[in-house]
């Protein structure tokens, strides 16, 4: 098969990376992909939101299956162009993307499907929603309906920080037009995790469960970034859970959205709160994670392609099992200075030759450009640093030395990834 992989993070280049192993694959191409992806499939200089350039590169590369990596290539309907050319292609389509692209009709379909989730108002005004905060007490969740790359949810703990957020959605338009209606909801209490499911539009495969960490700082302090590290799985989060995860939610969810037409196919994303009285959803999102899928595909044994091969024409059966690897992966990504805000470009990157060959340790690129044989940095995530280990510390300890090993200007990471599953009871 000839396989097109659309985007350019860390996510990508482990999709790229896991997809090249497979036996069946002829040839895996990626657009627009970035600098460590360039060393192991062409890539190719079209944005993801390019539908048009997209289905014309894939029919130039006569393209068997395209896999969709980030959120804004399915906004902008990528999987409906390329269905209506007939190229098989593994992501939901723009109406079922929805249970990303709009937290509305992501929490009215849970509301109307029992799927549980915090309950919520939906405000299309500044004052109807503050009229409404101000009989609520904190802590509780503000949240703008669009995307927002990862910083559109504001989590109230005075009553100040409530009007704020509202300021910046309906007044300030911090977000644009993804704040043109806010949901105000109850705050759960509890451990957060995400949880990935490959779906072909009737049924449903879990992946193991992993754990992100979207704070820029150690502590979970520090504004939100798009995942400062992963790992995988999580240990608090055990068989009997996992039973009702699959049930109560993401079957649930697949099924919800069959009976309103709009067949889901791809990956489904659930960000849960773990809680005393079982998982709620926190927001759903429409692809892989970034930078879950890092840690989540190292541990991956079985043949990737097989899986969203099936996924994309809607037999999930004919693949088989998935298979995964004991132990344990942790990613840790390295930041560029500045960043999420300001983030600094063009440094170069020392001491990725020292890592090559390690069978335990992988560095998926995310913000990169190869000039040569060197790397700089192209973006705010730079690298996601991910190690394999037979228990939570020896594999946050292989992590972190091959942290150590890299090397430029202006360089953050957190120094806890994984620390949560070291406390766990």
């Amino acid at each position: 098969m000839r396989i097109l992989v659309v985007g350019s993070g860390g996510r990508e280049h482990a999709l790229v990376w896991k997809l090249s192993q497979s036996p069946k694959a002829e040839a895996v191409f990626c657009a627009p992909g970035n600098g460590g992806i360039s060393s192991i499939a062409p890539c190719v200089d079209v944005s993801p939101s390019d539908t048009a350039g997209l289905l014309s590169l894939a029919r130039r590369e006569r393209i068997d299956l395209a896999v969709v990596g980030p959120e804004s290539a399915l906004a902008a309907g990528i999987v409906d162009t390329f269905e209506a050319a007939g190229i098989p292609i593994f992501g939901p389509c723009k109406a079922a993307s929805r249970i990303e692209t709009s937290k509305v009709f992501a929490k009215k379909l849970m509301e109307k499907h029992a799927i549980p989730t915090a309950p919520f108002a939906v405000f299309e005004a500044f004052d109807a929603a503050f009229a409404h905060i101000e009989g609520m007490a904190p802590p509780y969740v503000v949240k703008a309906d669009g995307l927002c790359a990862g910083k559109g949810a504001y989590v109230v703990t005075t009553p100040e920080e409530g009007e704020r957020a509202l300021r910046e959605l309906f007044i300030d338009r911090v977000h644009g037009q993804a704040g043109d209606r806010v949901i105000v909801e109850d705050f759960l209490p509890g451990i957060e995790a995400s949880y990935l499911a490959f779906a072909d539009g009737v049924s449903m495969v879990p992946m193991p469960a992993s754990q992100d960490h979207k704070a820029l700082l150690d502590n979970d302090r520090g504004p939100n970034t798009g995942g400062m590290g992963a790992y995988c799985p999580v240990p608090f989060l055990g068989p009997e859970m996992a039973g009702r995860i699959d049930t109560e939610i993401m079957r649930r969810t697949v099924e919800a959205l069959k009976e309103e037409g709009i067949p889901y196919r791809g990956v489904l994303y659930g960000g849960l709160m773990l809680g005393p009285a079982g998982p709620s959803v926190l927001e759903f999102n429409a692809r892989f994670g970034d930078p879950e899928t890092q840690p989540i595909l190292f541990r991956m044994k079985s043949d990737l392609l097989p899986v969203v091969a099936a996924c994309a024409e809607g037999n999930l059966a004919r693949a088989g099992c998935t298979e995964w690897k004991e132990g344990v992966a942790v990613c840790v990504v390295l930041a560029s200075g500045g960043y999420p805000d300001r983030p600094e470009t063009g440094k170069l990157i020392k001491g990725l030759s020292e890592l090559e060959g390690q069978k335990d340790v992988l560095v998926f690129h995310a913000g990169t450009r190869r000039t040569g044989k060197d790397y700089y940095t192209s973006g705010g995530r730079v690298l996601g640093v991910t190690a394999m280990g037979g228990t939570y510390a020896e594999a946050i300890e292989r992590a972190y030395g091959a942290v150590s090993c890299i090397e430029f200007e202006g360089m953050q990471y957190r120094r806890d990834i994984g620390r949560k599953a070291l406390q766990s009871p």
